[in-house]
């Protein structure tokens, strides 16, 4: 019996989501039109709010051949005001899985630059046509490219590469793709419709693929500051980040040639002289205060080399092993591989290793994460019971995963830094509820940045009753860093808070027309699928949710309470009116007087027409015992 043997490969990222694209939300026609439209609008608009731009995007969908029947080929196009990408970014940005800026730690609509490149992906596969980029980054030479993916190389491949002169910047992508836009066009329209609600400084056109035109004009001109890159906070961070950071950390042994040799013999005042070994190391005994980092370890690699500056041209240095104390070495002139021992006792031993070990455990704290300052780091050292001085590159992996856990457990570390959220903000948000629904009653709130894991998050939410809302409420809309979510609603935290909700005890009874609108900003999400839909039901993140809830809750109660009051007064005053003056004639009669009593008087004394407005907005309903804790713990905290 024969034994096969097992081969192993590895495939590229672009190969991976080739195979698993409904992953990234491409699925089926339908959902992966609506999907690269999301990518490509949110894309514009992200570009647009980095540099402070107020966004002017404009999207259509054509169909190729406009007498087919869907599912068939649309050509889908975004163009944007934006900063535009420089020309020898594009071939990567747009032919390259996971290649894009949205990978430091800041607040953006996409996390991975993902997605964009996903959708030509998809495009490709279901038309084989390239994606077409026009761009112009100094607003007077516009880059034009076609471009395919090489799937199983992860590679752009440049079909076309025009110039022209232009007058203004921006970006416009392009894409052939295979979609189902009767099935999809609702979700569409709606994406439109709620991005313009909460992105209410950008003006978005779409023409559909029937020709008719959308506009949301812009009605807010305020773009919030745009959100900064921060540093991690350790309650976020797991052994393998840290690996990464160490790595980062680390000084890389510089390369020692022709350049380098001759600026170790400048800084030591040597330009001019051809010293020995011996000299030149004396030299650097008496100037070794004044040498900069590199030109230290240059002259601590020669005192173990025993070289002089000829013959250490002749080399390269291949590695240090600290652990067996030797110094490897490629000699050219032999061309073979050597090394020598380093003797621990020297005073240039502690040089290399600390150059190959990174940075101590306190400086490591301080300078690479996010508001942790030297008392705090030595406070740490001693929690997860590591010395302070202890270097990064020599902790074994059992204490890189001790120091992992411990990073998560300290609990005197500061809440992470929310400078790096931009919300939308609660008078903007008001502005875009009101112009959208015309509500007869609307209140919103911005809740203080939490965190969760170390990731700040800010919650942001509305709530609305009557005008033109529809019956049926609440009616909830979902945001996540100004990204609406239209899919999997069954699932989210979101939904999940607003059902747990007795909204009989504020007053909301049958099927009312109020609405919901949610806005959760973070650095990091947690969405439950790749395709960016809904967001799990963190504990942090559900709290906040509820105790802005709640607060919202308690103010539609104070409306709706005053509205039934204002109610059966209007009913008191339409039954005295319709009576009393029966009841006056027939007094009249049965007094014997020819003049009827004043009621008009009685009438407007008892049911003045502005008795009802009367009472300010701050009679809110009582709070229940539960939300009473609540919000006592909220104070105390």
């Amino acid at each position: 019996m024969s034994s096969i043997k097992e081969k192993f490969n590895q495939i590229s990222p672009s190969e991976f989501f080739y195979s698993n694209r409904d992953l990234a939300g491409f699925s089926n026609p339908t959902r992966s039109l609506y999907t690269a439209v999301r990518e490509f609008v949110e894309n514009a608009l992200d570009a647009c709010d980095q540099k402070g731009i107020l966004p002017d995007v404009h999207l259509s969908i054509k169909p190729v051949h406009p007498d087919k029947s869907d599912p068939q080929a649309y050509i889908l196009t975004v163009k944007d005001n934006g900063p535009g990408v420089d020309a020898h970014h594009i071939p990567l940005a747009f032919g390259t899985v996971l290649y894009g800026s949205k990978f430091g730690l800041k607040q953006a609509r996409g996390m991975f630059g993902l997605g964009a490149t996903m959708a030509i992906l998809y495009g490709q596969i279901t038309t084989n046509k390239p994606v077409t980029v026009k761009s112009s980054s100094d607003g007077k030479i516009q880059n034009q490219f076609e471009i395919l993916l090489d799937i199983q190389k992860n590679k752009p491949v440049i079909l076309k590469h025009t110039t022209k002169e232009v007058s203004k910047k921006g970006l416009s992508v392009s894409i052939c793709l295979e979609g189902d836009y009767s099935k999809a066009g609702a979700k569409i329209r709606d994406y439109v419709y709620e991005t313009s609600l909460i992105t209410p400084y950008a003006s978005i056109t779409f023409d559909d693929p029937k020709g008719e035109k959308f506009v949301h004009s812009r009605f807010v001109k305020d773009i919030p500051p745009p959100p900064t890159i921060i540093r991690p906070h350790p309650h976020g961070i797991d052994v393998e980040r840290i690996r990464r950071m160490i790595v980062e950390s680390q000084f890389d042994i510089p390369v020692i040639d022709d350049v380098m040799i001759e600026k170790v013999r400048k800084d030591l005042g040597l330009s001019k002289q051809n010293l020995a070994f011996t000299a030149i190391m004396s030299k650097a005994k008496k100037k070794w205060k004044t040498l900069s980092r590199q030109i230290r370890v240059v002259i601590a690699l020669m005192s173990f080399l025993k070289m002089d500056f000829e013959k250490l041209s002749k080399i390269r240095i291949e590695d240090l092993d600290v652990p067996n104390k030797k110094l490897y070495y490629w000699d050219f002139g032999d061309s073979q591989s050597k090394s020598v021992d380093m003797d621990p006792e020297s005073d240039y031993y502690k040089q290399l290793t600390n150059t190959v070990q990174g940075e101590p455990l306190t400086t490591f704290l301080t300078k690479r994460f996010q508001r942790i300052g030297p008392s705090t780091a030595v406070k740490f050292a001693e929690f997860a019971k590591f010395k302070p001085e202890r270097r990064m590159g020599t902790l074994s992996n059992e204490e890189l995963v001790h120091l992992s856990d411990s990073l998560q457990k300290f609990e005197d570390f500061m809440a992470p830094d929310s400078s790096c959220l931009a919300p939308l903000g609660e008078s903007p948000l008001e502005k875009g509820i009101k112009k959208f629904f015309n509500p007869d009653f609307v209140a919103v709130i911005q809740r203080p940045a939490s965190a969760y894991s170390g990731f700040p998050f800010i919650v942001e939410m509305g709530i609305a009753y009557g005008g033109d809302i529809k019956a049926g409420g609440p009616h909830v809309y979902r945001y996540a860093n100004r990204i609406p979510l239209l899919y999997d609603e069954g699932s989210d935290v979101v939904v999940k808070v607003v059902k747990e909700t007795d909204w009989g005890r504020y007053k909301v009874k049958g099927e009312p027309p109020f609405i919901i609108v949610s806005h959760i900003c973070s650095t990091r999400i947690p969405y439950k699928t790749a395709g960016k839909e809904n967001v799990a039901d963190r504990q942090e993140i559900e709290r906040e949710l509820k105790l802005g809830l709640q607060y919202l809750s308690r103010k539609l109660a104070a409306f709706m309470s005053k509205k039934g009051q204002a109610e059966m007064a209007k009913k008191r005053a339409n039954l005295y009116a319709k009576y009393i003056p029966l009841i006056a004639e027939f007094c009249t009669e049965l007094a014997g007087k020819k003049s009827q009593p004043n009621f008009k008087k009685l009438l407007e004394e008892e049911f003045p027409a502005d008795k009802n407005n009367s009472e300010t907005d701050n009679n809110e309903a009582p709070l229940d015992d539960n939300e009473e804790q609540t919000e006592e713990n909220e104070e105390n905290e």
